[in-house]
């Protein structure tokens, strides 16, 4: 994936992240998102909101079957994946060590929530990390 002009959101789609981050804690909550890429600009049309396996509030994992039904779903939808979405329940919203090493070999915008800031942004990763601007419409 080449990197984005931005990300958009709904203020509906965010109450919606937020509310699954504050349902999580302590632990990071995820989810994969659904949509489309038209002139650069990536818009999420769906959030399939999954399960942090590792109930860590410093790390994530979605189960195997959990990617595949989100990846089932999306292609039911006609939509891409085109993002993963994780929050740091008490850190910044920047890409770890641990996201880094995922991103690489996930070359798709990963839009982390800073619960601590209350704040969303994204990341992709194309021979290093490049910020994507966050767009909540």
């Amino acid at each position: 994936m080449t990197v984005p002009k931005a990300i958009t959101l709904s203020k509906n789609q965010v109450q919606v992240l937020k509310k699954h981050s504050e349902r999580e804690l302590p632990n990071e909550s995820c989810a994969i998102l659904f949509g489309s890429t038209v002139d650069g600009i990536v818009t999420i049309k769906e959030m399939f909101l999954t399960k942090n396996i590792d109930k860590s509030p410093v790390n994530f994992t979605i189960s195997n079957e959990e990617l595949i039904t989100a990846y089932s779903e999306a292609e039911k939808m006609h939509l891409e994946v085109i993002g993963i979405f994780h929050s740091h329940p008490g850190s910044v919203a920047y890409p770890s060590s641990t996201d880094k090493k995922y991103m690489e070999i996930n070359p798709i915008p990963w839009i982390i929530f800073s619960g601590i800031h209350d704040e969303f942004k994204a990341y992709i990763y194309d021979l290093d990390l490049v910020p994507v601007p966050v767009k909540i419409l």
